[in-house]
């Protein structure tokens, strides 16, 4: 198992509108072999944001590194435009594979 996940800073009161972003976007991650799943996650809030993040999982660093080549990738990320006031500072990517499952 190989996990991604981009933590966001979400400016406090801005929650609404970057939930409405994600829920309205066609991620086409379906369409990718490989892909496991998909959560977006809210956190906590503190110090004026909201802690989100995006959580991915695949079958393996290859099926991820696909993914980020792909046609599907492309038009997932197309139109996508930087809301600068949205976040506090840009996304942060985090990368694991698995040591351990128990199912």
């Amino acid at each position: 198992m190989y996990l991604t996940m981009n933590r966001f800073e979400v400016t406090e009161g801005r929650e609404k509108e970057f939930e409405e972003i994600w829920l309205s976007r066609d991620s086409r991650l379906k369409e990718v072999e490989g892909f496991v799943a998909f959560h977006l996650l809210r956190g906590e809030t503190a110090d004026g944001y909201t802690l989100y993040a995006s959580h991915t999982t695949w079958r393996d660093r290859a099926a991820f590194e696909e993914w980020t080549r792909s046609e599907a990738f492309r038009k997932a990320h197309s139109g996508v435009r930087p809301q600068q006031d949205l976040y506090r500072g840009p996304p942060v990517l985090e990368i694991f594979e698995s040591v351990q499952s128990l199912d």
